[in-house]
């Protein structure tokens, strides 16, 4: 059952990817993902993930509406015929670059919790004219979709913002054929975040504090069935530089201004520790 603090949580979560959805529907998409049109505002954690040419024929809202971590699109060696979920989809832009990869004889599913993100990519599937892709509505800790049914489970800077995350990985499993993949790009912890960070609402909102340290990271997966383990650190963040981010008025992707004691990155950064990007990768046993 879900208690209050995760409820709060997914909400404060649904209502930041409604603003973005938001913006962008309006034409105001230059906050700081990767369709910024100011390069002075790029946010630390979200830009510059995809190359031009991948995205040239995607719609620009799909790609201004990514507030993701990673490209697990091309990471994750898609093959034609293959079936791809991508968990969090937002607008669309992993969804519509993993059909593309996949061919017309696979097939590419988005889960999201947003009705205005899944607005968003609906109207962004229509403008591709991509037709090997369903949009779902949902939360990625009840998927809904039947056992076995995927050969990819694929996700963009999510899963570090759901507060059950063993949950999460206990589904992407159960959704995966024997031999199936999971491949997802997310933010990870080297070494433990203070308490204070930790708990801060604002600070898991903007992609940090929910991030899970990477040995339990590794562990969760163990525990929910999957072999094959690999967490490659892709980016690396200066902390001060995540605590501008979160702290900028008028910044679309990263939350209000938080009000909790900065000298956490502070403290973070003495004992070792780091923010990072990473490409999780695993595998379900085949049987």
């Amino acid at each position: 059952m879900a208690t209050e603090n995760t409820i709060e949580l997914r909400e404060l979560v649904r209502e930041k990817y409604a603003e973005r959805a938001r913006e962008v529907a309006a034409g105001e998409g230059c906050g700081c993902g990767p369709g910024c049109c100011s390069t002075d505002r790029l946010d630390p954690v979200t830009s510059n993930l995809y190359a031009a040419d991948e995205v040239a024929e995607i719609p620009i809202d799909a790609v201004t509406a990514s507030l993701g971590c990673g490209n697990p699109t091309a990471l994750a060696q898609l093959h034609p015929g293959e079936s791809v979920l991508d968990l969090g989809s937002g607008g669309g832009i992993d969804v519509l670059l993993s059909a593309r990869r996949v061919g017309p004889t696979g097939f590419a599913y988005g889960l999201d919790m947003t009705d205005e993100m899944l607005a968003l990519a609906e109207k962004n599937k229509a403008e591709s004219g991509i037709t090997n892709v369903q949009f779902l509505k949902g939360e990625i800790e009840a998927i809904p979709l039947p056992a076995q049914s995927v050969d990819v489970v694929i996700s963009n800077c999510v899963i570090n913002l759901a507060a059950d995350k063993g949950q999460v990985l206990r589904e992407a499993f159960r959704v995966l054929k024997p031999g199936g993949r999971f491949a997802v790009s997310d933010v990870v912890a080297q070494g433990e975040l203070p308490a204070d960070l930790r708990a801060d609402m604002q600070a898991w909102v903007g992609c940090i504090s929910g991030a899970l340290e990477m040995q339990e990271y590794r562990r969760l997966l163990a525990d929910a069935g999957f072999n094959d383990i690999d967490i490659q650190v892709t980016r690396v963040y200066d902390p001060r530089e995540l605590a501008g981010s979160i702290g900028s008025e008028g910044s679309s992707c990263c939350g209000a201004p938080p009000d909790w004691d900065e000298s956490a990155y502070a403290r973070y950064e003495a004992s070792g520790g780091r923010v990072v990007s990473a490409f999780v990768r695993a595998s379900r046993p085949t049987e």
